[in-house]
């Protein structure tokens, strides 16, 4: 089994710090608010790979429900019951398999990159998406129409996620090179 090293075990603290900061710049909209969460996971699994990129979201997960407020809403065990929930378990999933496509290739081009951005961002809206359904619908007593659902959640966000991934992509395109040196190097 390969350790992980110092260096890996710091970027992944970066990244989840990234995230919940990613968490507090937002913008409210109902249901679903804006924020830049996405734009730093996707960025997490294009620089550091599946492994170490999803590593990090999960860390930001736990952290945030283990009651500290990392989250657009607070924190804690209780965030499980909130709809939007989903959006964070996809959150890691997304991230590893960003990582999986983006650095499937030795020289990733910037279409594979926007590719894996958008893998991510599917995926996590997918997560998202059914995960709000369902807790609205059964759990929460709070009937949501599976149309309603996915323009919402799905339809009426997408587009300006699928522009920060092509900006997050651009900015992924410069960096990875040096990421990669960093993973040969160690």
């Amino acid at each position: 089994m390969k350790r992980i090293k110092t260096q890996d075990i710091t970027l992944c603290a970066v990244f989840a710090a990234l995230s919940a900061i990613g968490a507090f710049i937002k913008i409210p909209i109902p249901i679903c608010p804006f924020t830049l969460q996405l734009t730093f996971t996707t960025l997490a699994g294009l620089l550091l790979g599946k492994k170490l990129g999803a590593l990090s979201v999960a860390v930001y997960v736990f952290i945030g429900l283990l009651g500290i407020p990392v989250f657009t809403e607070g924190g804690g065990i209780y965030y499980v019951l909130k709809p939007t929930f989903g959006y964070l378990l996809g959150f890691i999933i997304g991230t590893y398999v960003t990582g999986a496509i983006a650095w499937g290739a030795e020289e990733p081009s910037y279409l594979r990159i926007l590719l894996a951005s958008v893998a991510g961002v599917v995926i996590d809206y997918i997560f998202g998406m059914v995960y709000m359904y369902l807790i609205c619908n059964y759990v929460l007593d709070s009937a949501l129409g599976f149309r309603k659902a996915i323009m919402t959640c799905f339809v009426l966000l997408i587009p300006k996620d699928i522009v920060l991934a092509a900006i997050t992509s651009l900015i992924a395109k410069r960096l990875i090179p040096i990421f990669r040196r960093r993973r040969d190097a160690a």
